[in-house]
């Protein structure tokens, strides 16, 4: 890749992983401390409080990447960043369940992961692409870990307002560098998105399931797992960062060798399967424990560990997949459609977790998840193999 595509590429997937911050840093707190405000005892507002932020981005994906196809990627991604930094100001200043869903509301409406995406496509040859995708979809995972270490320490020390005031300051912070520091996006002519293309793509409809699988299962589970932590390891929210950052720190670790495997030798469909089945044994792992009087807060410890190391492999390999197995005229479509689909799984997340915590219990979170993993493993054991990413085939389709 040429320096001007790296600059392009770091720079926009560090804003992309921001707009997930806003979901992530909360995430291991957002369902205990919502239980000390107003409508806290609901658990359904507060999933559907939590997940609010998912079902906007939803609904904004696709228009903003046309938004930005007509009136430029930079000014639309302001904007979004805008709205985001708002949104967040207002989930800081709340002092009840419903003025947080408010504000997680106004933060997902700043939906620029397809005009990321876009922007991206635009700055980079065909022939890198996929590495840069590769860079946007490892972002998030390190989001994403970072996150359940930081969240814990930054509750302890600032409260949930304190959290949600600094991705507001973030936020305004990216938009200084989408304004400096990203380049100029390359003139490209506009082409009508072929919407009906996309969604009649039976591979890419495997990975638009399979990115929705994916954050419906890890929000609903952080409906749980902070409480059973409190419950069985008897430590305190404030104390979680002790689990999360040696767990996450191996997950790391764990997760390169069949990266590694999959790129270099072609094994990609091998690994993502691999990878499913291991989030179907988790998740079967967390029913069997927390449906069990006699579970440990050590048998916790380790399904965490196998879920980030399933997760971040997971999270880093499916934009990546994305890119490459769409049809060249139809990546903004198909990139749009993914995210939003992301988008939906991370509302449906919160909104079924929370329902199904209230009213069934609190391990059928976990039946639920395995049920819907299950279902995307047979869907994904479908998929054509790629090939090896040195493959010259630029242009290609698979």
């Amino acid at each position: 890749m040429s320096r001007a595509e790296v600059r392009a590429s770091a720079s926009l997937a560090s804003i992309f992983s921001l707009r997930m911050l806003g979901l992530f840093l909360v995430l291991p707190v957002f369902a205990v401390h919502a239980h000390s405000l107003p409508g806290g005892d609901n658990d359904t507002l507060v999933g559907i409080a939590l997940g609010i932020y998912g079902l906007a981005q939803a609904f904004g994906q696709i228009p903003y990447g046309i938004a930005s196809d007509r009136y430029g990627r930079k000014r639309i991604i302001v904007i979004g960043l805008l709205l985001f930094a708002l949104g967040s100001f207002v989930a800081a200043a709340a002092t009840s369940v419903i003025w947080l869903l408010v504000g997680r509301a106004l933060q997902g409406s700043g939906a620029i992961s397809a005009a990321i995406t876009a922007f991206i496509a635009d700055s980079t040859r065909e022939e890198h692409r996929t590495k840069a995708m590769a860079m946007v979809g490892a972002s998030i995972g390190v989001t994403f870990a970072v996150s359940m270490v930081a969240s814990p320490l930054l509750y302890k020390s600032i409260g949930m307002g304190g959290i949600f005031g600094l991705t507001g300051v973030l936020s305004l912070i990216a938009i200084a560098v989408v304004v400096w520091v990203v380049p100029a996006a390359p003139l490209v002519q506009a082409r009508r998105v072929p919407l009906r293309e996309v969604l009649r793509h039976g591979e890419l409809m495997r990975l638009n399931f399979g990115v929705f699988t994916l954050h419906l299962t890890q929000v609903a589970m952080f409906m749980v797992v902070p409480g059973a932590l409190v419950q069985l390891a008897g430590l305190p929210l404030g104390e979680h960062w002790k689990i999360y950052l040696p767990v996450v720190l191996a997950s790391f670790v764990l997760m390169l060798p069949p990266v590694f495997v999959a790129e270099k030798y072609g094994r990609m469909k091998q690994v993502f399967l691999g990878a499913i089945g291991l989030m179907l044994l988790v998740q079967l792992g967390f029913w069997a424990v927390l449906s069990h009087p006699l579970g440990h807060w050590w048998m916790l410890v380790a399904l965490l560990f196998l879920f980030f190391v399933a997760f971040n492999i997971l999270e880093a390999s499916q934009p990546s997949l994305v890119s490459r197995i769409a049809p060249p005229a139809a990546k903004g479509a198909a990139l749009g459609v993914y995210n939003t689909l992301q988008a939906l799984g991370l509302s449906c997340g919160g909104a079924l977790g929370g329902w199904i915590k209230q009213n069934v219990g609190i391990s059928e979170v976990f039946a639920l998840s395995a049920v819907v993993t299950l279902t995307w493993l047979i869907i994904a054991a479908n998929m054509k193999n790629l090939p090896r990413r040195s493959a010259p085939a630029a242009g290609a389709t698979a």
